[in-house]
């Protein structure tokens, strides 16, 4: 097959070093080669793409490598020993497992401790297809539109194969390419279910050019704007956005906690810490009057990367106290078992835990967490998830929007003012463009993900809260009145985050008034008492 896939290589502008073409004779599958150099050529945006790239981002290949048969899976086992392929085919014959278990979840599910699962979606494998992404995006676009359509701003909406004359219109159009020209004008070309048209936004219009910028691939716009079927120039444009919303409070005083990134089982695991923080909720050390506001913590959300999982990244054994999954629950449950029994954990996966990774990812199963499952307290719900809490008959809850994050780190890179603003020490910068766009992973290819009858990843309804973990640093701002909530971790700072110069920010807990809204941050990263 050499030169078959050095000729496919050559074709698409890319190189490929010696142990790269070696692996890749011996796999002996265009298709497949095919497939590693689209998605390694995304996420990487390398022309020379050899091993150590791919072992980098294993992540991103292994829906691939799943399919692979027995022999096949040896191969890759041979060439990149970190991959741990047989762990994620047993994750992913467990999703299916537990569709049944946990299909309770799907809607409106009222879970004891006044907690209501209002959406965990779980899609189970199977075999991809176009015809699966085509639906998915179209999916998507309806429901954009959908929320476009409600802004004023858009009248004179038609379809793109509706444009004549050179009229002032409105289109919606999910967006497929963007490009300077010389001129230092910006050029997109965007479609909608009828057609596609080229349109133009002119430097000259600074504000609308200045807001251009933040333009990502696969957004969902509406642009007023006029011309011609073969060409348009835009007066302004329109994101679906967050209304603003009433600041909900619940009748009585009681409070919520927010964690995520505990990452046990990883030698960086802060345990003395994570002990010290639940010794502070079981009343250790507190006055009466403490231990009264004790009394009122209800809930306490735990956003993803529970554990640190096995076969993430190359060479993560090494960085491993516990180098099993199901014992790394194990060890999980037991803090969560010293935690009071009238706190209501919900806790939702990150790409640690022992789930797959697309997205939506659903809730750890049985069979890692099945020490999990057995604490009455304890909510699994999927990445993402839609909560309600505090609910009664006569009023609404706080409904809490739950995404452990994978997508914010693309959405850095690609906005320039958030690049330039290190935002991955201000998370909540990038979640509010997430807000702003409806959408919690807005780029196709930039996180991993299996396409449903519907984008599980499209802000439907407008959450009180939203809460992420990922970044590992604490961030509280609002946006609309909705408090966004980016979570701490439990982790000092991996050689990773070293390499890259990502400065973690550990054991902090943002605990919410929920009668108030009053929020503070609880520092249990020093000796003094959080």
């Amino acid at each position: 097959m050499e030169s078959n896939t050095l000729k496919l290589f050559l074709e698409k502008g890319f190189l490929l070093d010696k142990e790269m073409l070696d692996f890749l004779n011996e796999l002996d599958d265009r298709d497949v080669a095919n497939e590693i150099l689209d998605k390694i050529a995304v996420v990487s945006r390398k022309k020379v793409i050899t091993k150590n790239l791919v072992g980098d981002n294993i992540d991103k290949i292994k829906p691939i490598l799943f399919e692979l048969d027995g022999e096949k899976k040896k191969l890759v086992d041979k060439y990149f020993v970190n991959v741990s392929i047989s762990v994620e085919v047993k994750k992913e014959s467990s999703i299916e497992d537990n569709v049944e278990k946990v299909a309770k979840y799907d809607k409106d599910y009222i879970a004891p401790g006044n907690v209501k699962i209002l959406s965990s979606p779980i899609i189970a494998s199977q075999k991809l297809e176009v015809r699966n992404f085509v639906k998915h995006f179209k999916s998507r676009y309806n429901g954009m539109k959908k929320l476009l359509m409600e802004r004023p701003e858009l009248d004179n909406l038609i379809s793109i194969d509706k444009i004549t004359g050179n009229n002032e219109i409105c289109i919606i159009g999910l967006v497929t390419s963007k490009q300077i020209t010389k001129n230092k004008n910006l050029i997109l070309e965007v479609e909608d279910l009828t057609g596609s048209v080229k349109i133009l936004i002119n430097q000259n219009k600074e504000e609308v050019y200045e807001k251009s910028k933040e333009i990502l691939l696969d957004d969902i716009i509406g642009f007023k704007c006029n011309g011609t079927r073969d060409f348009l120039f835009v007066n302004d444009f329109f994101y679906p956005d967050c209304h603003v919303v009433e600041k909900k409070r619940l009748e009585e005083e009681s409070y919520a906690l927010f964690i995520s990134d505990v990452h046990v089982g990883s030698n960086n695991f802060l345990g003395d810490n994570f002990m010290k923080f639940i010794n502070w909720l079981n009343g250790v050390g507190s006055d009466d009057k403490q231990k009264e506001t004790l009394k009122k913590i209800k809930y306490m959300f735990v956003v993803g990367d529970t554990i640190e999982g096995v076969g993430v990244y190359p060479g993560q054994e090494k960085e491993l106290v516990i180098k099993d999954i199901k014992t790394q629950y194990d060890r999980l449950a037991e803090f969560y078992g010293k935690i009071p029994k009238h706190i209501q954990i919900i806790q939702c996966a990150g790409q640690h835990d022992g789930v797959r990774v697309p997205e939506p990812q659903p809730p750890v199963g049985e069979d890692f967490g099945e020490a999990l499952h057995k604490l009455s307290n304890v909510h699994l719900v999927s990445n993402p998830s839609f909560i309600e809490i505090g609910g009664t008959e006569s009023n609404e809850g706080i409904k809490v929007l739950m995404y452990h994050g994978a997508s914010m780190h693309n959405v850095i890179g690609e906005i320039e003012e958030l690049r330039l603003a290190n935002a991955h020490s201000s998370p909540a910068k990038v979640i509010k463009h997430l807000l702003l766009r409806r959408h919690l992973a807005p780029t196709h290819g930039a996180t991993t993900y299996i396409p449903g009858e519907e984008d599980c990843m499209l802000i439907k309804e407008v959450p009180d809260i939203i809460t992420t973990g990922d970044l590992h640093r604490t961030d509280i701002d609002s946006y609309n009145n909705v408090l966004i909530i980016a979570n701490s971790c439990w982790q000092s700072m991996t050689a990773f985050e070293e390499k890259v110069g990502n400065v973690p920010d550990p054991c902090k807990v943002p605990i919410l008034n929920l009668k108030s809204r009053e929020i503070r941050i609880l520092d249990f990263s020093g000796d003094e008492d959080g």
